[in-house]
């Protein structure tokens, strides 16, 4: 049987996008989003060619504004974008930079040693998202200005006259609505951490933040660099040296620069970045840092008869547990994995980090034996551990989990084996734990109910952890495992719900297991696989069947007042002598102490139901402050956590506390 031709498919077809319209068609592929990250990739785009100049030793200021109307102005004092004609276009540089796709001085060329910007997108992609655009160059004392509508010049490029202004650039732009349909809000805080890292990265240069709106600012200054920036994450913690281990060296036309200081937890923390920009996913300067390092500190140990001679090696782990670490490359090419650059890509980096590593932390732990010991005891008492929770594990974890041949006895599983419509709700006691069984729904909703209080595993190491009840029920029933045998793909629930009373045991046992999942399963949270239920805290009885479930202090006022209102519309004389819960119409108000006194009915209406419950997703959009947090309320450090409580007890959500 022939097909019949329905469509012709000819050179009309074929759409060719000029100038910027590729980035309004796609801008996914230029900025990585179109919600709240890729607004802020736009500042970054900008502000890294301000950084970009400093690092070539141009320019020492980088100032933000964000502005009352919506907008957001980024200034230099660097050598100002070239005003010139731009010999291929016939246009000034200015406007080529601002509307050429890959047009900018990181090709080679002289105008760049080192940079993070690698295909020369950046300006133009901003151009064109923006509703508005203004850019201002100041050169050899004149002021030079252009304005641009979604990636169209408005004007030509004008000669406003002499200026008293230093020599640099500055950028105001809108982001367009069109395009950023979430939010075009800029986030002070954003913009703060941003900065902090930049000032941290390239030590002498000077970053401020000013926000119109508010009257907030913010200004940073580190001599110390990446020193300065390690001692920073250390905060709250007992660290082993007062002074971090740090090299600057040179190889070929590459720099190296790496920050080292350990403290007492059990996690690492190495932070990669390549030309400032950071490498969440590592790359290959991360792949030479941690050879080096595990090589290193095993020499050492050997030579030093601090490892006996029939012990194994330290494993990387081992060698890792408590780090804190930056490693910081500059380097004139960057290869990075997509326009967002997650991961460097670069071969001779691996090189160039494991030769600085090699030679100048070899000679620090050889100048500096008291510390190596410290370092290597460290790494023994991790590999000990290790091997005792390889034990552990292989009594709690096996084969089959997945299938629910070993799961644990106290989780009423879901029917259905899809995880992408199962929910796991982790409930507090035994009392919720039935009442939620009860009420669920039992295709897609699964219940684990935990006694008491779990175990702080910030201050935990693996081994310790799986001689835990509750934590071994909940590494069994997610199906992840745990620790080298972490595996995302055996996720059981793509939606994990803590549900815990709505009271003080209550949001300590969310926090420990918020802790839990941070340090031994990020990958959880990262996926935006938790959730915290937000059961209701008061009952407001009505009349007959009617009643209403409201969550705090302030909405059940705000409810009350509704009530009285409607009285009042419908002709209802209100005695003001009466008390306020008669004047609403109400015969009662109860306050749930916690989820057990509500029963399976209840459970469900308020807290279970996907219609009308209220869930709070976590989200991890930065991991440095999530840190910090949990440092400071799991840790060790009593008056830390004392002040973090007080400063920020009249705060209920998350991303609202003050780091």
């Amino acid at each position: 049987m022939s097909k019949q031709k329905e469509n012709t498919y000819d050179g009309s077809q074929i759409q060719v996008l000029e100038g910027l319209e590729p980035v309004r068609k796609r801008p996914g592929m230029y900025i990585g989003s179109t919600g709240y990250d890729g607004v802020h990739h736009l500042i970054k785009e900008i502000a890294d060619n301000s950084i970009d100049e400093a690092i070539a030793g141009y320019g020492s200021k980088v100032i933000v504004k964000i502005l009352n109307d919506g907008g957001i102005t980024i200034t230099d004092d660097g050598r100002g974008i070239p005003v010139d004609i731009h010999p291929k276009t016939g246009k000034s540089t200015l406007e080529t930079v601002l509307t050429v796709l890959h047009a900018g001085g990181k090709f080679g060329g002289g105008g760049y040693k080192v940079s993070s910007g690698l295909h020369g997108v950046g300006s133009s992609v901003v151009n064109a998202l923006s509703t508005k655009m203004i850019a201002e160059v100041v050169k050899n004392g004149k002021l030079y200005r252009i304005e641009f509508e979604r990636g169209v010049p408005t004007t030509e490029l004008k000669n406003m006259g002499k200026t008293s202004r230093y020599d640099g650039t500055s950028i105001t732009f809108y982001p367009d609505p069109t395009i950023f349909k979430e939010t075009v809000t800029f986030d002070y805080k954003w913009v703060v951490n941003y900065l902090r890292h930049q000032a941290y990265l390239t030590k002498g240069v000077y970053t401020q933040v000013d926000d119109e709106r508010t009257g907030e600012r913010k200004a940073f200054y580190f001599d110390g660099g990446i020193q300065s920036y390690v001692k920073h994450l250390n905060i709250g913690k007992e660290v082993l040296t007062d002074t971090p281990f740090y090299v600057e060296k040179q190889v070929e036309d590459s720099i190296v620069e790496v920050a080292i200081q350990y403290n007492d937890t059990y996690a690492e923390n190495v932070q990669a970045f390549a030309n400032n920009v950071i490498n969440p996913d590592g790359g290959t300067h991360v792949v030479g840092f941690r050879s080096s390092l595990t090589q290193t500190i095993n020499d050492y140990a050997r030579k030093n008869s601090l490892l006996k001679e029939k012990e194994d090696n330290l494993t990387g782990d081992d060698i890792r547990e408590g780090l804190t670490a930056i490693v910081l490359v500059k380097l004139p090419d960057p290869q990075f994995e997509g326009q967002t650059k997650n991961k460097l890509g670069n071969p001779e980096v691996r090189r160039y980090v494991q030769q600085v590593m090699n030679e100048y932390f070899g000679y620090y732990l050889e100048e500096n034996p008291a510390v190596a010991k410290k370092i290597v005891t460290k790494a023994l008492l991790a590999a000990r551990a290790r091997k005792a929770a390889r034990a552990a594990r292989e009594n709690v974890i096996r084969k089959g989990v997945l299938d629910g041949l070993n799961l644990p006895g106290k989780l009423a599983d879901c029917s259905s084996k899809k995880p992408e419509e199962c929910e796991l709700y982790i409930v507090e006691g035994d009392s919720a734990g039935g009442s939620a069984k009860s009420g669920r729904d039992s295709r897609t909703q699964a219940i684990l109910p935990l006694r008491g209080k779990v175990l702080n595993t910030e201050r935990a190491r693996l081994d310790k952890m799986l001689a835990n009840n509750e934590i071994v029920s909940l590494i069994k029933g997610m199906g992840v495992g745990i620790g080298d045998q972490f595996d995302i793909g055996g996720l059981r629930y793509h939606r994990i719900i803590i549900m815990t009373d709505a009271d003080v045991d209550g949001s300590h046992i969310a926090t420990l297991l918020m802790t839990f999942f941070f340090r031994y399963m990020r990958e959880v949270v990262e996926g935006g696989h938790i959730y915290l239920a937000k059961p209701p805290l008061f009952l407001l009885k009505g009349t007959g069947n009617k009643h209403f479930y409201v969550y705090s202090d302030e909405e059940r006022d705000t409810k009350i007042k509704e009530l009285i209102e409607e009285r009042k519309a419908r002709g209802t004389t209100i005695n003001p002598d009466d008390d306020i819960i008669k004047q609403a119409g109400l015969t009662g108000i109860q306050r749930y102490k916690g989820l057990g006194e509500m029963d399976a009915t209840q459970l469900w209406e308020t807290t279970m139901n996907p219609e009308n419950r209220v869930l709070i997703q976590l989200k991890l959009e930065d991991a440095e402050k999530a840190d910090a947090i949990f440092t400071k309320l799991m840790g060790s450090e009593v008056t830390m956590r004392k002040s973090f409580i007080q400063t920020n007890a009249k705060y209920v959500n998350l991303e609202e506390l003050d780091i």
